[in-house]
C-alpha cells in the first residue's frame, strides 16, 4: 500500500500534449497530495495542444535521461496526437515506459497515449481502451480493446478522451494506493 500523499509520479510528455490530459492529472493528483514531475526530452518548457491551436505552455522539471523509474511510483501518459507520436520514436522515452510497466508501477494512458505501450510492446492479451482513431492499432497490437471510461488491467490504466478525466484521475489514485503489482506477460 501507498499513501498518495507519499507518492511521486511522473508525466511523460512533449510539445503538442493534448491541454487537459496532462494540467488535469497533475491537478487531480496534486490535489490528493501526490508529488508530480514534469519529464520530457529536453528542458525548458512544452507547449500544449488545445483544440485547435497551441495553447499552454508548461515547465520540464526533468528530462527523460535525468528521470529514473526508480524515483516514482507511477507513470502518466498524457495524449493529443502530436505528443505520443513524437515520444514513440525516442527510445529513451519508450524504455522509461517499459521500465514503469516493468517494475510492476501503475502506468496511465490516455487518447492517443496508447500508442507509446504500443511501441513497447506492451498491450499483447492486456485489456485497453483509446481515443477511437487508434483502436485497430491496439487490436492489431494485440490488445483487448474495451469502449470504457477508463480500464484497467492489473495496473495499466487507459481512458479514451478528456471526458473521462475525472474517471482515469480516480484509477490513477486508486492503483496507487494499490502499490506494486505483480505482471505477468500475457498471451493473446
Amino acid at each position: 500500500m501507498t499513501k498518495i500523499s507519499d507518492a511521486k509520479i511522473a508525466i511523460l510528455a512533449t510539445d503538442g500534449f493534448e491541454k487537459s490530459e496532462l494540467f488535469e492529472p497533475k491537478k487531480q493528483l496534486a490535489d490528493a497530495g501526490a508529488d508530480v514531475t514534469i519529464v520530457s526530452l529536453e528542458s525548458g518548457s512544452i507547449k500544449s495542444w488545445d483544440e485547435k491551436d497551441w495553447g499552454e505552455s508548461i515547465d520540464v522539471d526533468i528530462t527523460v535521461d535525468q528521470a529514473s523509474e526508480g524515483d516514482f511510483d507511477a507513470l502518466v501518459l498524457p495524449g493529443g496526437q502530436m505528443n505520443p507520436d513524437i515520444l514513440r520514436v525516442e527510445d529513451k522515452a519508450v524504455d522509461f515506459v517499459k521500465a514503469f510497466f516493468n517494475a510492476g508501477k501503475p502506468v496511465a494512458a490516455i487518447c492517443h497515449a496508447p500508442w507509446l505501450l504500443i511501441e513497447a510492446d506492451l498491450v499483447q492479451g492486456r485489456k485497453v481502451t483509446g481515443y477511437p482513431s487508434i483502436k485497430t492499432d491496439l487490436i492489431n497490437a494485440g490488445a483487448r480493446f474495451e469502449d470504457s471510461e477508463v480500464v484497467v488491467d492489473n495496473g495499466l490504466i487507459t481512458s479514451r478522451n478528456p471526458g473521462d478525466l475525472d474517471a482515469f484521475c480516480s484509477k490513477i489514485i486508486e492503483e496507487v494506493r494499490e502499490g506494486i503489482h505483480n505482471r505477468t506477460k500475457k498471451a493473446a
